[in-house]
């Protein structure tokens, strides 16, 4: 039996808001770090409107939720018409397609605009976006497919198949077809009606939502995307702030695999989803401790600059030190490496260097010879 044919599944004998089972109790310290992670994060970035890393979460997000479905995407597009469509202005700007200025509107909409009500007409409409009608050929991993986007599945069994033709194996089944609008009613009542629930954690919220919508897949291609999408709106309805800062699409394209494997695993189980939440919710730890390095990163960098007089570096010294504090050269960088770098002779290299340990800015470390380098002090 899939989770959709158990007898507590949700769908259409949906009453109330406790709609899946879960163990709270392992649950509960993920939350509670998550909610620590979040604050720390905000605090980090900020009240502040930081437009330029709205766009860049953003931009990420795009590029990675359509990496994760195997179609590579256009960032130079993909930007400029993000950019537009928050009044960023860019000094180099490209022209843009009906694709990209819909995925655009899609997510700034979603991220944007969390406090409007999820309605059907807004799911449809993000997928047309999704599949403007004059680029509804998608390439993807060698394979081109026409997707009519703003509509629902047709009547065909909505299957994911592997193996040979004869013997094919079933990863997973959705809801017939017959009672697809029934159970995106359901859905759809829930996520606006879950919002204001109390007793609901809005990052448990979040991981049911993405799991709910992937498991009616109520549409011919997209659903995955869409699924994040809409973990992306529950998220800034949870927090309001944050979510502008990190894109967890990022997280779940490093760990593809297991995605996959705890979906289906999850799609062949009674209704209790523990596993997808723990593995949702360490992943979007994942999203949150990957942003506070690079900031930490940031600070590191910026404090060092305020400790050293640039005027007495030369340009290709500057060069360099950004590149080891970029993090470029984990184990030091050696005479040669430098050389290679800054485009200066072995000679120059070599004084360059120990002038930079004379100023306090490099080490040595404790290896000689042609084995010796510098990091940062």
């Amino acid at each position: 039996m899939w989770i959709w044919q158990q007898p507590d599944w949700p769908g259409q004998r949906h009453a109330g808001l406790k709609v899946f089972r879960y163990d709270e109790v392992v649950l509960a310290p993920m939350l509670r770090q998550l909610h620590f992670l979040q604050g720390v994060l905000l605090g980090k970035m900020g009240i502040q409107q930081n437009q330029q890393a709205v766009l860049d979460n953003m931009l990420a997000n795009i590029l990675t939720s359509s990496a994760i479905e195997g179609e590579r995407l256009n960032h130079s597009e993909v930007r400029s018409s993000l950019a537009r469509k928050l009044g960023i202005a860019e000094t180099q700007t490209v022209a843009t397609t009906a694709q990209s200025d819909g995925l655009a509107a899609m997510v700034t909409d979603a991220v944007g605009n969390w406090q409007q009500p999820l309605t059907l007409e807004r799911l449809l409409q993000w997928h047309a976006w999704l599949f403007p009608s004059d680029s509804s050929l998608i390439q993807r991993e060698q394979i081109v497919q026409r997707v009519q986007g703003g509509q629902l599945r047709g009547d065909a069994p909505m299957q994911v198949v592997s193996g040979r033709i004869e013997r094919p194996k079933v990863h997973f089944e959705a809801p017939p077809r017959q009672a697809l609008e029934s159970e995106l009613h359901c859905f759809v009542d829930w996520f606006n009606a879950s919002k204001e629930d109390a007793n609901l954690d809005p990052l448990l919220r979040a991981g049911i939502a993405h799991f709910w919508f992937i498991t009616i897949h109520p549409l011919e291609d997209g659903n995955g995307r869409l699924a994040r999408l809409l973990t992306d709106l529950a998220l800034a309805q949870a927090e309001h702030q944050s979510i502008r800062f990190y894109a967890m699409s990022v997280a779940i394209l490093e760990r593809r695999s297991s995605y996959y494997d705890v979906l289906e695993q999850s799609q062949k189980g009674d209704t209790d989803i523990t596993a997808w939440l723990v593995w949702f919710l360490d992943t979007l730890a994942a999203s949150l401790r990957q942003v506070l390095d690079d900031i930490e990163q940031t600070l590191q960098k910026t404090r060092f600059w305020q400790q050293v007089d640039q005027t007495r570096l030369s340009q290709e010294q500057v060069k360099v030190l950004n590149r080891l504090l970029d993090g470029d050269f984990s184990e030091g960088i050696s005479n040669s490496q430098y050389g290679k770098v800054a485009k200066v002779s072995p000679a120059t290299a070599s004084r360059h260097l120990a002038q930079l340990v004379e100023l306090g800015c490099l080490v040595r470390t404790e290896a000689a010879g042609r084995s010796t380098r510098y990091k940062i002090a």
